[in-house]
């Protein structure tokens, strides 16, 4: 569970600099929609990860997960605060 915690955080961490990059490119952001599906995706990866550190297995990549995952919820909820959407 730690390690695909960890694979989703990354693949989360990704999808909001992608999304948070676009969106400063031009006035248009067609991909604001894109935090619509990372965030529950970022939380997933969150609840993989805490189950990994419950475990006592792999404690590194399921610490690494939490501040992935968690700082791509928290960017992700702060763009869409700030309007970066469809």
């Amino acid at each position: 569970m730690a390690i695909s915690g960890f694979i989703i955080g990354i693949v989360a961490i990704l999808g909001t600099g992608f999304s948070f990059i676009v969106s400063d490119i031009g006035t248009f952001n067609p991909f604001g929609w894109f935090n619509w599906f990372n965030i529950p995706v970022a939380i997933f990866g969150l609840i993989l990860s805490i189950a990994g550190i419950l475990q006592n297995k792999q404690r590194g990549f399921a610490s690494a997960g939490i501040i992935l995952c968690g700082s791509s919820v928290i960017i992700g909820y702060l763009e869409l605060l700030a309007g970066n959407k469809l």
